[in-house]
């Protein structure tokens, strides 16, 4: 579980290299583009974007398919509600206007035992939806694949840092980013091995109703707890004898973007905009 949280995948590869700025912010361009996107021709272009991102980036098909089964199970549950009807009538009488059908623009409901039918433009549209968000969640994947938590902290820090001047704290910010991402994995870690000691103990966590797996949990959670509470007692006091705080943070390498990694920005930025704008 731990191992699968940490989704980072060191590479050599041109997205690896790239500024997490850019990464970031082309992520951004591409999440609020791909909902300006209205047709199939528009969607089509932003899932080749991404389908060139992962062949660039190396990245593995098996690992990505199955960090996407849980939301992939649930835009199937959303598709099917949409692509049938127990009452096709109504709906045909209603009619489906606005609905961006693709090729199906137009068809009718088509009743398969009774009432209850096939809806074709509700199919499509409910699809188009569906592969809005998985290419959200792929080009989210991409970055997270290639962008360690170091860079992408940093990233933050630096495209936040206009914000100190209406003071806010930008890299405490970035620090309880940096954190809270590494207390994820760390707390797994943490789980698998209070599991495994009360195991080793006799509790039964796997055995019985889910009230009692439920109940037998609560001798896992409540040590759990008390190793996160000591583990954060611990960090407080390095953070404090190393005088955290007391200046403004430094670092030892500037971040800078080549120009070679700016006109691809440029290019990719103009990209997104003009397909999110004519398609």
């Amino acid at each position: 579980m731990a191992a699968s949280l940490r989704i980072y995948i060191q590479g050599d590869t041109p997205i690896h290299r790239a500024d997490a700025r850019v990464k970031l912010v082309l992520l951004l361009l591409f999440s609020v583009g791909v909902f300006f996107v209205d047709t199939w021709r528009g969607l089509g272009v932003y899932s080749l974007v991404v389908a060139v991102v992962v062949v660039a980036g190396r990245m593995p098909l098996v690992r990505l398919g199955a960090l996407s089964l849980p939301l992939v199970v649930l835009l199937a549950f959303i598709w099917a509600c949409n692509a049938f009807a127990f009452d096709v009538g109504s709906l045909a009488e209603s009619g489906l206007g606005g609905v961006s059908a693709g090729f199906v623009e137009g068809w009718q409901p088509v009743a398969l035992a009774g009432r209850f039918g096939f809806v074709p433009q509700g199919c499509m549209f409910a699809l188009f939806y569906a592969v809005r968000i998985l290419l959200i969640l792929w080009a989210s994947f991409a970055v997270s694949f290639t962008t360690s938590v170091e860079a992408l902290t940093g990233a933050f820090a630096s495209l936040m840092r206009p914000l100190r001047v209406i003071r806010v704290p930008v890299d405490d910010v970035a620090t309880m980013l940096s954190l809270a991402v590494r207390f994820i994995p760390l707390t797994a870690e943490e789980l698998a091995l209070v599991r495994s000691a009360q195991t080793a103990r006799g509790a039964r966590l796997e055995s019985g109703s889910i009230w009692q797996r439920f109940v037998a949990y609560r001798t896992v959670f409540i040590p759990l707890v008390v190793r996160l509470f000591r583990r954060a007692d611990t960090l407080s006091v390095s953070m404090v004898a190393r005088c955290y705080g007391c200046t403004q943070r430094t670092s030892l390498e500037e971040p800078h973007v080549c120009l070679r990694q700016a006109v691809v920005f440029l290019a990719c930025s103009a990209l997104l905009v003009v397909v999110a704008c004519i398609l």
